[in-house]
Parts: structure tokens; C-alpha cells; sequence
């Protein structure tokens, strides 16, 4: 058998891998979620060592994040003023995140709920960086990752 340094992947049915790769994918989606902001308490909700995650952290991804990137959807709760919408957008494009969708309720009480599902894998800073940029928008009420 002969050495060489490309990298191989294989595609594995979840319940054939060891049980920390599993829980390291857990700590990455409590993480991604923003469901915990560190590595050491996502870590010890599923049972692994913080070296066992950075051990194994770079060496699995669900198969969806493969195929399709990484889309997040925001759910924010807005101002009903003129511009907003379009000020958001523009702290998504220069996070450098693709809109995919947009989903606006008609505004109740001058407050409307907008949903915005984008793809993150070209950016070069955090989701969570991301949301904290969308929260210190003037007119923004509530700002949150639903899914992702």
C-alpha cells in the first residue's frame, strides 16, 4: 500500500461510525445553531472532551452541508419602516451570504416578522457574527437562527 497525501472521503452511514464522531457533529450543530457559544459547555452537554471535538472537528459533516453548503434561515421581528428590508440585505451581502428566500408578514402592531433562509458558506466571518451584525440594525426587535 503506497502513501500519498490526498485526501480520500467516504460516505458512511451514521449509525456504522464510532460514537464520538457523532457526538463531535452534535458539538458542531449546538455551536452552528448558536444553541451554546463555546466549545468546553457544547462539549460536555454530549458527553466528549473539548480535545476529542478539536481532534475529530475538521473530519466529519453531515452529508446535506457537502451537497448543498450551508444554508441558515434568520427569523427576525422588524420595525415596519421604509428601508429597513433593504438595510438587512446589505448586512447579509457584505457578511457575504447568498439570500436564498424572503419571507415578509404584513406588519401588525408596526412590527412585521420576516424570515430570510441564506447560503453561508461563502463567508468569511461567523453565522453568529452575522446575527449580532443583523441585532445592531436600528429597527431590528428580536433576531434568531431557526434553522440551519
Amino acid at each position: 500500500m503506497s502513501m500519498n497525501s490526498e485526501q480520500k472521503y467516504y460516505l458512511v452511514e451514521a449509525k456504522a461510525l464510532p460514537e464520538v464522531f457523532l457526538k463531535v457533529a452534535e458539538v458542531k450543530r449546538i455551536l452552528e445553531t448558536g444553541e451554546l457559544s463555546k466549545v468546553s459547555d457544547a462539549a460536555k452537554r454530549v458527553g466528549i472532551s473539548r480535545s476529542a471535538f478539536y481532534k475529530y472537528k475538521d473530519s466529519i459533516l453531515p452529508f446535506q452541508n457537502l451537497m448543498s453548503g450551508r444554508i441558515i434561515t434568520f427569523q427576525m421581528l422588524l420595525r415596519d419602516t421604509a428601508g429597513l428590508l433593504s438595510r438587512l440585505l446589505t448586512v447579509f451581502a457584505s457578511a457575504g451570504a447568498n439570500i436564498l428566500t424572503i419571507n415578509q408578514t404584513i406588519p401588525v402592531g408596526d412590527i412585521a416578522s420576516v424570515t430570510i433562509s441564506a447560503e453561508t458558506t461563502g463567508m468569511e466571518n461567523s453565522v453568529e457574527a452575522l446575527l449580532d451584525e443583523i441585532g445592531k440594525t436600528d429597527g431590528v426587535y428580536k433576531a434568531e437562527i431557526l434553522a440551519g
